[in-house]
Formats: structure tokens, sequence, C-alpha cells
């Protein structure tokens, strides 16, 4: 039995068709379900994806990918924890494959997911002397918003390793934006950041209030006492 016909067995068997309807519907309608919680999910495959220790990136990629043509939604997302666990196989020159799959059946808990793996793969690159946001910077400027939404994001909890003078000149970049997922994303970055360096956040805000949207400022904020 292969791989992939072990975690259909898995993710079957714990399976709640009565769920199925409204997790599809939550998504708008975009994918279809199993029915299978997050944390239904990440038991049922857990000893699976951690049997895959050591797996080479290449095969862990074509995994990922295969996964990513299921059609139920819940594949995407145990292609996701096995990149997050496997994430250390992985380096900078997967960056284009990994952005490559985010495109593909995009919506914010997929593109959300593969931002976490991708901070984590930019992150290691950074620590290894390399500049991981560089490679960020025609994601930034792609055509397909999801890619923009990824570059706004990467940051995502890097505390003391966040680079604010990209993360600030990304947000102005975007600020005139309309997408709602842009602004929601320059928003969440900037209070991600408030965490670390809430005088600074503060003071970016209110230094752009003419450019940043309502919703990016009040997310931004958040937090932050009044």
């Amino acid at each position: 039995m292969n791989l992939h016909e072990e975690l259909r067995i898995a993710l079957e068997t714990v399976a709640d068709p009565t769920r199925a309807a409204p997790m599809q519907a939550y998504m708008r309608d975009q994918f279809i379900f199993l029915g299978v919680a997050a944390p239904q999910r990440r038991l049922a495959v857990r000893d699976l994806l951690a049997g895959m220790k050591g797996i080479d990136p290449g095969t862990l990629l074509e995994h990922a990918q295969l996964l990513w043509q299921q059609p139920q939604r819940e594949y995407q997302h145990v292609a996701l924890d096995m990149l997050a666990l496997h994430v250390r196989q992985l380096s900078i020159d997967h960056l284009p494959a990994l952005l490559a799959l985010a495109r593909q059946r995009a919506w914010w808990d997929s593109v959300d997911g593969m931002t976490g793996v991708i901070g984590d793969v930019l992150q290691a690159e950074l620590r290894r002397g390399g500049d991981g946001h560089a490679h960020m910077v025609p994601a930034l400027r792609h055509d397909d918003f999801w890619l923009r939404r990824i570059a706004m994001l990467h940051q995502l909890g890097w505390r003391d390793d966040t680079n604010a003078a990209w993360l600030f000149d990304a947000a102005l970049v975007l600020a005139h934006e309309d997408e709602f997922f842009i602004r929601k994303a320059i928003g969440w970055a900037l209070r991600d950041y408030a965490r670390h360096a809430p005088e600074a956040v503060t003071a970016f805000v209110n230094a752009h209030r003419q450019q940043l949207s309502p919703l990016s400022r009040r997310e931004a904020l958040k937090h932050q006492p009044p």
C-alpha cells in the first residue's frame, strides 16, 4: 500500500459526512470536503507523515503536488501539514515550486498555510547569511494577488528576525489596493510585528493614515492601547 492510499484510508476513517456541507459553505462552495476537522486530520495522518523523516525534497514536493490534485480540500491541508513537518528538507531553491503550488486551487486557507512554509524556508536562508527577503520582491509585484499576500505575510512570527523596513515598505507598495485579502494582510502583518515593536507600528500607521485603508489600520492597531 502506498502513502497516498494510506492517507486516503486514514482520512476517510475519521471523516464525518455531516460536517462536509458546512465546511464547504464556509469556503463559499469553492471546494468539496470529506468532513474532517483540523484536529482529527492532524491526528489521523500524524504517524504517516512522521514516517517520511529524511525524505528528499524532490519526492516531498511530488507528494505535495499529488495531494494538491485531489478534489477534497482536506488533501491540500494534509500537503501543507507534510511540508511544514519536513520544511528543513527544503531550501530557497524550492521556493519557485512552493509559490507555483500556492497558486493552484488558491484560497486564503491554502495560501496562508503555504505562507508559513515559505516563511520558514526564508527565515532559515536568512540565518544562513542569505537574503531571504530578496526572493519575495517578484512575489510582491506579481499579478496574482495571492502571491502578493504571501510576500506581505512571510515574516509572521519572526520577531527579532523581522526586517521592519521590508515590512513597512511592502505595506506601502500594496496600500493602494482595493482587494480585501491584501488590505487584511497588511493589517495582519503589522499587528503581528506590533507584538514585538508596538511603538514602531503605531508610528508607522499614524504617519501613513492617508495611504493605508481603514481595514489595514484597524487590524494593525487592534491590540494597541487607544
